[in-house]
């Protein structure tokens, strides 16, 4: 089917509704869009009723009500979902429902055979050492035996040491746990034992499964990602370099994400940066290609200070980050990457077009990511009336908000208080760093909460963390 005759299903809020929306009507595509009530202010409200008029807008009681989301899409005429991130994106069960129900649609993101498969970390732990691909020490696969598992924590024990850590831990965690539960920390070898049972007890009465996993906690080391598009034949992959996501907040969520992952030709390392990132494209390129991997993905890496890399996950849907590690890329000398709109038309059977020498890479690419939080007292979310959003353009900008700018938005409580992304691009990490600040000098972003107290927001950690990107 030519792609002017689908019609796609945005099955998100905020700005990634409206990346989608913009990635279709760039390639000619027909959408529908969802809201819920206490969306009815955001800006990608506004854009679909601009772009595709008031049928291309469908008000729901949630985004995460699997029938509603069916129910609009038949009402809509779609031929497809486009889950975005979060929501459904890596849910192989409503990935394999859309496909498969009586009214079939395309799942624009992998296959949901391939969700499933690599959505397993102790699968793709599995996959991953199997083709020689480095994977953090411990177990890929839930122990029984306590011998066995005493074996593999004195691996774990050995491999810190060599690392330098000073006070090795292990994580014996409950397979079948989640949420926290059933997980305690060992430093001393001599107790091992003794904890390992306490889990596997407390993982059978919980869980009715007595399975224990035995994991590294690596806590020196950069987070990299390298970004995979592949078309439906999954014989293809090509990847748009790599990211570096290091800086973080207390929770390990992502603040300034920089593409490339490092800069070998203008920082010092102690370690061969240039190969740790050709290694980890390659690897993650084998393991594409190994599953047949058909749309878009991120293989997630830490490499420690001693310039080890070890396969962390994937993620199988695309990434908040995605923008920076396009705004960096070529195709056949061409500038103005869209990998949602990559992501789109692949996702609806056509052929990548490209090969991965046709892929070149320009300059450094810094996203930060603004949020209404309060970094001194662990980043909490502040809640109120964004009253004033401005910011000063440039060539090497774009900012990608679902915020309006002309009249004051009260943050929805119901979900992150995300407010934008701002995309900077330099001929080098110095000029990166530069324009980075100066947008963040130039951006007034006011309001107040029902107290009256002022705005709180991550602009001034920005700023801070501004002159340590890509260092390790």
């Amino acid at each position: 089917m030519p792609l002017q005759e689908h019609k796609v299903l945005v099955a998100n809020r905020g700005e990634i509704a409206m990346r989608i929306m913009r990635a279709c009507r760039k390639l000619g595509v027909a959408f529908a869009a969802v809201y819920t009530s206490e969306d009815a202010a955001s800006g990608h409200v506004r854009l679909a009723r601009e772009e595709g008029g008031e049928k291309s807008l469908f008000r729901v009681a949630s985004y995460h009500d699997a029938n509603e989301l069916m129910a609009v899409a038949d009402e809509a005429g779609c031929t497809a979902v486009h889950p975005g991130y979060g929501f459904f994106a890596e849910d192989f069960r409503f990935a394999r429902r859309v496909t498969k129900r009586d009214r079939k649609l395309i799942f624009i993101g992998p296959s949901w055979k391939i969700i499933r498969e690599l959505g397993d970390k102790i699968n793709t732990k599995r996959l991953a050492r199997g083709l020689g691909v480095p994977t953090v020490p411990g177990s890929d696969r839930p122990i029984y035996d306590e011998l066995e598992a005493e074996r593999i924590a004195k691996t774990v024990f050995e491999f810190q040491t060599q690392q330098g850590i000073r006070r090795p831990l292990v994580l014996v965690k409950a397979s079948a746990g989640g949420g926290g539960m059933g997980i305690e920390e060992v430093y001393d070898p001599d107790q091992f034992r003794s904890v390992y049972r306490r889990v596997r007890n407390y993982a059978l009465r919980q869980f009715k499964d007595e399975g224990v996993l035995i994991e590294q906690r690596i806590t020196d080391f950069n987070h990299l990602e390298v970004q995979i598009v592949s078309d439906r034949t999954g014989r293809n992959p090509v990847h748009f370099g790599t990211r570096n996501c290091s800086i973080q907040s207390t929770g390990l969520q992502k603040r300034i994400e920089v593409a490339p992952g490092f800069a070998p030709d203008t920082l010092e390392y102690t370690f061969d940066a240039a190969k740790v990132l050709t290694d980890i494209v390659d690897y993650s390129l084998t393991m594409a290609r190994k599953v047949g991997y058909d749309n878009v993905g991120t293989w997630e890496w830490i490499v420690t200070r001693k310039g080890e890399p070890f396969l962390m996950e994937v993620n199988t849907r695309i990434q908040v980050e995605n923008g920076v590690s396009a705004r960096i890329s070529r195709i056949k000398g061409k500038d103005g990457v869209d990998l949602i709109a990559e992501q789109i038309r692949t996702g609806l059977g056509q052929p990548l077009g490209y090969a991965q020498e046709d892929i070149d890479f320009d300059g450094v690419g810094v996203e930060y990511r603004l949020i209404a939080e309060d970094p001194d007292n662990n980043f909490t979310p502040w809640v109120g009336r964004i009253e004033r959003f401005q910011w000063k353009d440039a060539p090497w900008l774009t900012l990608l908000t679902h915020v309006p700018h002309k009249e004051p938005y009260e943050i929805p409580t119901e979900f992150d208080p995300n407010l934008a992304l701002a995309i900077v691009w330099g001929k080098d990490l110095a000029q990166a760093r530069q324009r980075g600040l100066a947008f963040l000098d130039s951006l007034r972003l006011e309001g107040k909460n029902g107290a009256g107290e002022g705005l709180k927001s991550n602009v001034d950690f920005l700023k801070a963390n501004t002159e340590r990107i890509l260092r390790f």
